[in-house]
């Protein structure tokens, strides 16, 4: 979608996208596509690759599962 305005984190003026969570104007540098959403939204919600596996882990840390 083409919109007019200011990045609304970090002020650029090439403006491309809207948030589709939070409805912030920003720019492709802080636009992730794939979601739909701003940076800032993509963190809070978090993304299915922040999940740990074991792959990932550091060696030596206990696994607790409630």
């Amino acid at each position: 979608m083409s919109v007019a305005g200011l990045c609304e984190i970090c002020e650029r003026p090439d403006v491309d996208n809207t948030c589709d969570r939070c409805g912030r104007l920003v720019c492709d540098r802080h636009w992730d596509e794939d979601t739909g959403m701003c940076v800032e939204c993509g963190a809070e919600v978090g993304q299915p690759d922040d999940r740990m596996s074991p792959e990932n882990m550091p060696d030596g840390v206990d696994t607790y599962r409630f």
